[in-house]
């Protein structure tokens, strides 16, 4: 298993998972599956169920995992490919910690004047936990409006026995707070990815994205895994954040690319 380390593989992704990954050994895994059939991906196809019982099994007590999916609209209405796979991770054994929204800032298909569904500017981030997350670094970027301030007037609350009691220590308002679990992000050439090659994958997220949730759920020297990795955002962006990283790719073209990337960190 060590020997993979700090390197992306080429192969499908559970059957590199189930024979060279070791029990508990990842504590963070970001990715990014194909979304129906809206890209053709080479022809390859992918099942979900596998991949997340290779994942439960390679996950460490308290590790999470970044899902980022979304779905096709097809013959007027949404497929809801996205809920399926959170559910099936839910059963196979994974919590449901948190269904964050990953906006983007403007759509590749706004939609027309005649349409009758409104611009579609989001993805869904499912984070599954292994049991209670055993890292989150929540960022504090949220400014609070009454920083500095306490409540106003006298804080009370009532003991057991119902007996009014004032409340002395009062802390004033942070001057930040967690963000929300809406994250909104610039997309489009130029902007999700700092180097041009990543653009030679049909389909990114940006690294601002994966750089949030590797502080989030991560701390230096930790284990980072994308079994989908596509154009290798999450590893090189945990190889910059001194993360250990780990990818796998059913594309060699892909692969390649990811290579590229991580190296140049």
């Amino acid at each position: 298993m060590n020997e993979y380390i700090d390197s992306i593989i080429c192969g499908d992704c559970s059957v590199v998972m189930d024979n060279l990954f070791s029990p508990e050994c990842v504590d963070l895994t970001i990715t990014s599956p194909p979304y129906d059939s809206i890209r053709s991906y080479k022809g390859y196809t992918f099942d979900y169920e596998s991949i997340a019982k290779s994942l439960l099994r390679i996950t460490k007590q308290g590790g999470v995992v970044v899902w980022v999916v979304g779905d096709m609209v097809i013959n007027g209405g949404e497929t809801g490919t996205s809920f399926r796979q959170a559910l099936k991770f839910q059963e196979v054994g994974f919590n449901l910690h948190d269904t964050m929204i990953y906006k983007k800032n403007t759509s590749s298909f706004p939609a027309k004047r005649d349409s009758n569904r409104y611009t579609q500017i989001f993805e869904y981030m499912f984070i599954l936990s292994k049991g209670k997350p055993k890292t989150a670094n929540l960022i504090c970027d949220k400014e609070n409006r009454w920083k500095g301030y306490t409540n106003w007037g006298k804080k009370t609350h009532r003991n057991t026995d119902g007996e009014l009691i004032e409340t002395e220590d009062i802390k004033p308002v942070p001057e930040f707070s967690p963000r929300t679990n809406i994250w909104e992000y610039v997309v489009g050439g130029g902007f999700g990815q700092k180097d041009k090659i990543a653009y030679n994958h049909p389909a990114t997220f940006p690294e601002k994205l994966v750089e949030d949730h590797i502080n989030t759920w991560s701390n230096e020297g930790d284990l980072v895994l994308d079994p989908m990795c596509g154009s290798g955002t999450t590893c090189k962006v945990a190889k910059n954040l001194k993360r250990k990283f780990l990818g796998i790719d059913i594309a060699p073209e892909y692969c390649e690319i990811a290579r590229k990337r991580t190296d140049s960190v």
